[in-house]
């Protein structure tokens, strides 16, 4: 059984979504949040697998949130709930440490599809999407000067085989597992079990982290 908390400060929203979920029979609503504090309190009582965190609410939003769930070592992994005008909060959401976003408007089926991806260890986001969504919020990041020093290497880096090396720019690069398997002649099981040594070794919590820190470590950058 999936357990979810409901982050969201419109009762109507939280109430579809309650209804939505618990129409699963994989699926039970463990509490409703109504802002970010009652959220994180909420977590640490209940210990769900999901939160489906929405974004603005009062007090404390729901990219602090995730940053506290996060940083307290919570198993509970955050889905982003936003809409189409705030990729930029999807954006912080997922360097925040959330393990996808989905949109308030998606259909029920890939919302619980997202919920089950997520509770999974999954990132919801497709690499493509989270690709394009980092492409361009990249560039909010400070840049940096031609005449710097090259920076030494991130030690979360430094664990990795050459063969993981690679797998991780791909990755960053927004590849599939099958279109890993396919362009670097693997079988697709191999590239499940490099993926898996990656996360375990940088920290990463899932895929959608792996690929912000191919960012961040510049094995990557923006097109």
């Amino acid at each position: 059984m999936t357990t979810v908390l409901i982050a969201d400060d419109q009762p109507m929203q939280r109430f579809g979504f309650r209804m939505l979920l618990e129409s699963q029979d994989d699926i039970t609503v463990v509490g409703e949040a109504a802002n970010g504090t009652e959220a994180v309190r909420q977590v640490a009582d209940h210990h769900p697998d999901v939160v489906l965190m929405d974004i603005r609410m009062p007090g404390l939003d729901g990219i602090e949130a995730t940053r506290r769930i996060v940083a307290a070592g919570a198993r509970t992994r955050v889905l982003i709930i936003t809409t189409f005008d705030l990729d930029e909060y999807a954006y912080d959401g997922l360097r925040a440490g959330a393990s996808g976003f989905l949109v308030k408007d998606a259909q029920p089926e890939e919302l619980l599809a997202g919920v089950r991806a997520v509770a999974a260890g999954d990132a919801v986001v497709a690499p493509s999407l989270t690709r394009r969504l980092l492409d361009t919020y990249i560039h909010h990041l400070p840049p940096t000067p031609a005449s710097a020093a090259a920076p030494r290497e991130d030690p979360r880096l430094s664990g990795l085989t050459d063969r993981e090396r690679e797998i991780l720019t791909v990755v960053g690069q927004g590849w599939t597992n099958t279109e890993i398997a396919d362009r670097l002649h693997l079988a697709e099981s191999t590239v499940k079990t490099h993926v898996g040594r990656i996360l375990a070794k940088t920290g990463a919590r899932d895929r959608v982290q792996a690929v912000i820190l191919a960012y961040d470590t510049q094995l990557v950058k923006p097109a």
